[in-house]
């Protein structure tokens, strides 16, 4: 028997020993060649070498091997669970890791690697790395959940197509029909490496690699926005209890829309699990939108065995016939309600029977789809999720900035609480924002304020409400104490644009002059707000009007102007892009 180990240090005597030297050996030798890289094509493709080949790779060990490898080891079981987390049962890292943490005295369940024990594993594991380009590309691919070539070249530009063909090589990167992953010691070591030893890089390939994957969830597809938002909560791992040590993509269950023939089995799910009077709801929202509904098909026998509804709502349908609709209306309309062309949505429906809203593979699915939709919703306003009022998910909810609302509403037997959040008092890239604070903060291990006045909760006004601070705003322009009090200082239009209060609405007024009868808006609120002129009568007298025609202009300026920036505010975009977009004449 001939046993080599380390092959990799010797690869280019793999075409000697396939064509010369093993060609010699007596009859009934046994050769075992150990090494970090498959063999050669020449192999499998020899008729004569592919009889005789066989080929192993060596993965991680289940978990009751590496548990007793690490009772062999001499660590107690209590840390056990820690240690197998951080190495993903890769043998080499767990005898590693066992070793430093049996000389830890009093090692419990927090046990977390040192520092020295990832830089061996990072030193054992990875072959040496070409250059910095290469480990930053390293590093993208440890942080992300799938890393494609698509990714690297948002990312890195041109080399993307060496670079990721120079990780599909490494021995410690698997793949799958998206894309690259890691190893999942791999991944962890150089995660925790890049945050001690460098966390403003990790800073910033983090939020290069969010910015990236947020543009990408809002762009794709509906049948790609499972996966791209999948990709984006990945990063949120360890601030949230999101089950993705459990589920790859493709396992247990596929996502799929509701067709008319799942009915029968919908109304069957929701019946075992909440019961007649929730069946009979779920019909009613089937008869009227059906394209809300999604189920989760097992891949192993094909039975649909859980559905999600996301119910979107532009008008109170459905209060007299869902008491949880109803509540959720009435909340809206005590604490924000909608305003023209807005829209709530529900998740309405979690139901999954064999382990009802607990943690499972449909149930992630389900959050993750939510959390799609609400990242690319135009025009929302509510969005309210849905879940048996038992406490479960209290904390999980608060995390995502969606506290209980009251009250909560009873169908059938049980009681439900509705988790709400006003995506108008903190916008989709707020809220965002403040979840990447938290990775960030982990990374340098300290807590990091968020910058002031950035996530203040933001103003939601009424058109009236609206129209009548645009114009105390215009009136107390050069009175900076009153015009500090405007409520439109934290609304969306003027925090979305980067601007102060005087300088949006000197931009906007700038902007007046497109359109038909444009100049004479621009001139009558440009003498009247921003030039300081004392009097409406001075200010016709100074534009060499008569004071009737002086008001008229006035008042369809201040119309035209109060529309622009309504209709920034609710559309979430700059005065600019609106006035782009808008008609030329002399209405908005």
């Amino acid at each position: 028997m001939l046993l080599v180990d380390t092959f990799e240090r010797c690869q280019g005597l793999e075409g000697w020993l396939c064509e010369r030297f093993l060609l010699g050996l007596p009859v009934g030798s046994v050769v075992v060649i150990a090494g970090r890289r498959a063999p050669d094509a020449r192999w499998t493709s020899d008729p004569g070498w592919a009889e005789l080949l066989r080929v192993t790779s060596l993965r991680n060990l289940p978990p009751d091997d590496a548990a007793r490898l690490l009772h062999a080891r001499g660590l107690a079981p209590g840390a056990h669970q820690a240690v197998l987390f951080f190495t993903g049962g890769n043998p080499l890292a767990l005898t590693l890791a066992a070793a430093v943490a049996v000389r830890e005295e009093g090692v419990k369940s927090g046990w977390q690697p040192s520092h020295d024990v990832i830089a061996t594993l990072l030193a054992t594991l990875l072959d040496d790395i070409p250059s910095a380009v290469h480990r930053r590309a390293l590093e993208i691919c440890a942080h992300s959940h799938v890393t494609s070539e698509t990714l690297l070249r948002a990312l890195m530009g041109a080399e993307a197509p060496e670079l990721f063909a120079w990780l599909r090589e490494q021995p410690f990167i698997e793949s799958t029909g998206a894309g690259l992953f890691p190893h999942d010691v791999v991944r962890e070591a150089l995660e925790a490496d890049l945050r001690w030893r460098d966390p403003e890089g990790f800073a910033d390939m983090h939020r290069t690699v969010h910015q990236y994957l947020v543009e990408r969830v809002r762009a794709v597809s509906e049948a790609q926005l499972l996966p791209a938002t999948s990709a984006l909560i990945y990063l949120y791992r360890k601030e949230a209890s999101a089950n993705f040590g459990k589920w790859r993509e493709g396992d247990h269950v596929k996502d799929e829309p509701y067709e008319a023939a799942d009915r029968g089995r919908v109304l069957e799910l929701a019946e075992t699990s909440e019961g007649e009077a929730s069946a009979k709801i779920c019909g009613f929202w089937l008869d009227r939108q059906p394209e809300a509904f999604r189920v989760y098909r097992s891949t192993e026998t094909g039975e649909i065995v859980a559905f999600f509804a996301w119910l979107r709502l532009r008008e109170p349908l459905g209060t007299d016939a869902d008491p949880i609709v109803d509540a959720a209306w009435a909340h809206a309309r005590s604490a924000a309600p909608l305003r023209p062309g807005e829209h709530m949505a529900l998740a309405r429906f979690h139901v999954h029977p064999p382990l009802y809203q607990r943690t499972s593979a449909p149930m992630d699915l389900m959050h993750w789809r939510g959390l799609g939709e609400i990242f690319r919703g135009d025009r929302l306003a509510w969005t309210f999720v849905v879940k048996r009022d038992d406490g479960h998910w209290d904390r999980y909810m608060r995390h995502f900035a969606m506290p209980p609302c009251a009250p909560r509403p009873c169908v059938g037997q049980h009681n439900y609480v509705l988790f709400g959040h006003d995506w108008r008092a903190q916008p989709v890239g707020p809220w965002l924002e403040e979840r990447s604070n938290a990775i960030l903060s982990h990374a340098s291990g300290t807590r990091t304020s968020p910058r002031r006045g950035k996530h203040e909760e933001l103003v939601v006004l009424s058109r009236p409400e609206f129209d009548t601070a645009v114009r105390d705003a215009l009136r107390t322009l050069r009175h900076p104490d009153a015009l500090a009090d405007n409520p439109l200082n934290r609304s969306r239009v003027v925090t979305d644009s980067g601007m102060t209060l005087p300088e949006l609405l000197a931009s906007a007024v700038d902007l007046l002059r497109e359109g038909r009868s444009g100049d004479k808006h621009h001139r009558a609120l440009t003498t009247t707000y921003l030039a300081g002129t004392p009097t409406q009568e001075a200010a016709a007298e100074r534009l060499g009007l008569p004071f009737s025609t002086y008001r008229r202009h006035l008042t369809s300026g201040v119309d035209r102007l109060t529309d622009l920036l309504w209709r920034s505010e609710l559309k979430g975009t700059t005065i600019t892009e609106m006035s782009q977009g808008a008609p030329q004449h002399g209405g908005w």
